[in-house]
């Protein structure tokens, strides 16, 4: 089971750079490039600042998927 995102969707929507987002939520852009790609699993509180500034709530940003 993997953990997915919608960040790349979310930040295109909000007219968002990734430095952009990385700056709102306190982290690197190289954080938000590895999320977007799927290789880095965030914190709670990270993905709670994530879904924060996009005004979703967490399960809109992140999601289970089963990997079958």
């Amino acid at each position: 089971m993997e953990i997915k995102n919608r960040i790349k969707e979310l930040r295109a929507r909000s007219n968002l750079t990734q430095k952009d987002l990385s700056e709102k939520v306190g982290v690197t852009r190289q954080t938000i490039i590895s999320l977007e790609k799927g290789t880095y699993v965030p914190s709670l509180l990270l993905a709670m600042n994530v879904a924060e500034v996009f005004e979703e709530p967490i399960e809109n940003v992140f999601f289970k998927e089963d990997g079958k």
